[in-house]
């Protein structure tokens, strides 16, 4: 078994570059190193708004409506809970975004509003849908295509249906996935100090492993270590042993015994901008059989890499991971044990976003994107091993957010 303090010396060069001491580790309030940023900024959200309308002009979409969630943060910067009294930001394919909003809501709406545009309010008693297309008349757009956001709720789309029968409806994704998917300079450096923080924060948590320690508090651990620096604090997945097997855990967790495996699916934002990371350890001795699966999950997430090439269909990456744990004779294709999910997704705003390394799709993989691999090999009844880093797609192909595990460590 590895030795703890040896173990944490050399854990900079296994999980990321430690930001704190050794010797902190093992304090409860230890010394963590603020990470900096710079947040998104006006212009360059505008500079989305213009690159969704030439996507719309392109296509014949007169423009495309956002419900409150992440496509209305990526756009326009403003965060708003998503209630039945709908607020929505409307992109038109020429001229300037519009908002049609609750009236009681307006000066909450300019307080916290990025990009500035005419806000329509409805009362209480009156409909926000019809409200919306009779601005767009206005605006000269009478008929023809518009498009709405996928995550749109369905009482919005059912709605503006009903009321526009001229208009021809249409999922809004040919005008916002390649805007989101295509990430600039600025947002991948966002993503990259997620990813360096949410590393520290495994160093940080895997010290206080210990027999009879529950996932819970490790999954404390980790979101304490996020938050010391800087970052907010997404979610902690830790299971042990047999709870491994399960590809998100499992509502029965143990505490932690000598031989188990120990795995840990963390993730964080800055920004507005997400990372997501697992790691697997034995805690004591690893058997042969936990040695010989971490091993090939590993030869897998490299093919999977290896085969991310520009210009290749996104459905390469989960053919070729997945080929390295059939071809040893688990699977074939979903069947347990071996690899029950796919290989990949996107990642961004959105821990789970486009595009979806999986097979059938055929997106050609190009500069800008960003998602991770993660073939995951699962034992029902035993024992499951993940080992999941994003990468961002470059003119001169794939590189890591976060370096890759290097060797099974027991601790």
């Amino acid at each position: 078994m590895t030795n703890r303090r040896i173990f944490l010396k050399n854990s900079g060069l296994i999980l990321g570059l430690s930001t704190f001491s050794v010797k902190s580790l093992f304090n409860e309030d230890p010394q963590f190193e603020q990470f900096k940023f710079s947040p998104i900024t006006l212009d360059e959200r505008k500079v989305r708004i213009q690159k969704a309308q030439q996507i719309m002009q392109k296509e014949f979409v007169q423009a495309v409506v956002l419900d409150a969630g992440t496509s209305m943060e990526y756009f326009t910067g403003l965060r708003w809970y998503p209630s039945e009294r709908s607020l929505l930001a409307i992109i038109p394919s020429k001229g300037d975004i519009f908002y049609v909003c609750p009236a009681f809501e307006e000066d909450r709406l300019v307080e916290l509003n990025k990009v500035a545009g005419d806000i329509f309010t409805w009362e209480e008693h009156e409909n926000p849908f019809e409200l919306t297309l009779k601005k767009l008349k206005e605006k000269g757009f009478k008929k023809g295509k518009i498009a709405i956001e996928d995550k749109a709720r369905f009482f919005i789309s059912e709605g503006l249906k009903k009321i526009g029968k001229e208009y021809n409806f249409v999922l809004g994704d040919e005008i916002i996935v390649p805007c989101r998917s295509i990430k600039s300079a600025h947002e991948i450096e966002l993503m990259k100090i997620a990813s360096n923080i949410t590393l520290n924060a495994i160093d940080y948590a895997i010290t206080f492993l210990k027999e009879g320690v529950t996932s819970a508090q490790i999954a404390e651990k980790i979101a304490f270590a996020h938050q010391k620096m800087g970052a907010q604090h997404d979610f902690a997945d830790v299971n042990f042993g047999i709870a491994s097997s399960f590809p998100h855990g499992s509502s029965k967790r143990a505490p932690l015994k000598i031989g188990d495996t120990v795995m840990v699916d963390v993730g964080c934002r800055v920004g507005g901008y997400c990372s997501d990371i697992t790691r697997t350890f034995v805690f004591g001795k690893a058997s042969d059989e936990q040695k010989h699966i971490w091993n090939l999950e590993k030869k897998a997430q490299e093919a999977g890499f290896a085969a991310a090439k520009l210009g290749s269909p996104c459905e390469n990456v989960d053919f070729a991971a997945r080929k390295v744990v059939t071809d040893a004779g688990l699977g074939p294709d979903y069947k347990l044990p071996g690899v029950p999910h796919r290989t990949g997704h996107g990642i961004g705003m959105n821990g789970h976003e486009w595009p979806y390394m999986v097979k059938n799709n055929k997106t050609l993989l190009e500069p800008g994107m960003c998602f991770s691999i993660e073939p995951t090999i699962a034992l029902p009844g035993k024992f499951g091993v993940r080992l999941e880093d994003c990468v961002y797609m470059t003119e001169n192909g794939p590189q890591w957010f976060s370096k890759p595990a290097e060797q099974l460590i027991e601790i």
